[in-house]
């Protein structure tokens, strides 16, 4: 190579990195002020229609002021999530492709079943809403769904630990795996779900980290796009904890939590990712964790491990501050999200 075309290829790399900048910023910012909008409109209607929280009896001594805030929240980073690529398709901003296809489809699939226990919560003023059998009946649907878009797409049904070099052939085996990682990845970031600005915050440092990944899958059809929507989410997620962070205005509701859950995983598995995704979301998994050890342990030895499940509840009961517990939880997933973004792109 000359020099000359090696001055004209550094320009060309430049010029290519300061677009991939803009456009991550214009997702963003775009994002961000439509979840402002959304939520300063919506919550005046969720508040006016009673679309209220309603509080465990086992959390009502500590959060009785919080009895009353609306819930569905989610909705404020869904719409403008939804209208900001609806918007950039239309201007050819991005390009449209059978992978953003399915996490679309993930994105609001999830936000579908949420809104329908949501709403049963707060039509029967209670916090009962979909029965777990219902629940994962929906969630097996929009797995097996989702199999075949990934099949159908040309994705290989295999775990590929890229750090080892290790490919895992699975089959039709790869369908149950989907179904597991779905499954768990919602109702983890359900179960974070509990304290003013926690699962948003969270959620808002995985999906940064998930486009930063994203924009490094090259060989991914439509990763531009990928990573697009996650950094429009990220801006979306950033105005709702405008709203969401101590004290609260509104709540996430399952329609946010279990939609948002979902959608790390598929991203993970588009970018054959899932063993990074288990450390960027390591808050999320040592949440549901503890949930299953306090059942385990008061089932078999009838006694607690902690004073209360899941864990952000267990440090209010030691007297944390709210504040200082999501302040706490932030960073440690952030710096979880950190070794997730080094071990998948540098490492």
């Amino acid at each position: 190579m000359s020099i000359k075309n090696g001055i004209l290829l550094m320009f060309k790399n430049g010029d290519d990195n300061v677009l991939v900048l803009a456009k991550a910023m214009l997702a963003l910012m775009i994002g961000f002020i439509l979840s402002i909008i959304c939520g300063f409109i919506l919550i005046p209607l969720l508040k006016k229609n009673k679309a209220k929280q309603t509080m465990s009896i086992f959390l009502k001594e500590k959060h009785k002021k919080k009895e009353g805030t609306p819930t569905m929240g989610g909705f404020i980073f869904i719409i403008p999530t939804i209208l900001t690529v609806i918007i950039l398709l239309l201007t050819n901003k991005i390009e449209w492709s059978n992978n953003l296809l399915i996490i679309l489809f993930v994105f609001l699939s999830y936000g579908l079943i949420g809104f329908i226990d949501d709403f049963l919560i707060i039509k029967r003023k209670n916090n009962i809403g979909l029965t777990e059998f219902q629940k994962i009946v929906g969630q097996l649907v929009i797995a097996l769904i989702t199999f075949y878009l990934l099949m159908k797409s040309g994705h290989e049904p295999q775990l590929y630990i890229y750090s080892l070099g290790i490919k895992i052939h699975m089959a039709w085996f790869y369908g149950i795996f989907l179904l597991f990682i779905l499954v768990a990845s919602s109702n983890a970031v359900n179960i974070t779900d509990g304290l003013d600005g926690l699962a948003g915050g969270l959620s808002l440092i995985v999906f940064l980290a998930l486009g930063l990944i994203t924009w490094n899958t090259g060989w991914l059809l439509g990763h531009e796009e990928i990573a697009i929507f996650c950094f429009i989410l990220v801006g979306s997620l950033l105005g709702f904890l405008f709203y969401n962070t101590y004290p609260a205005k509104i709540f996430m509701g399952d329609v946010g939590s279990l939609s948002l859950g979902a959608t790390m995983a598929i991203i993970a598995v588009l970018t054959s990712h899932e063993v990074t995704f288990i450390i960027m979301a390591g808050i999320f998994i040592v949440e549901t964790l503890v949930c299953i050890i306090q059942m385990a342990s008061i089932m078999i030895r009838h006694k607690k491990v902690f004073l209360m499940t899941p864990l952000h509840h267990h440090f209010e009961k030691l007297g944390w501050e709210e504040r200082d517990i999501v302040k706490v939880f932030w960073v440690i997933g952030l710096i979880l999200a950190m070794i997730g973004v080094l071990f998948a792109v540098w490492i």
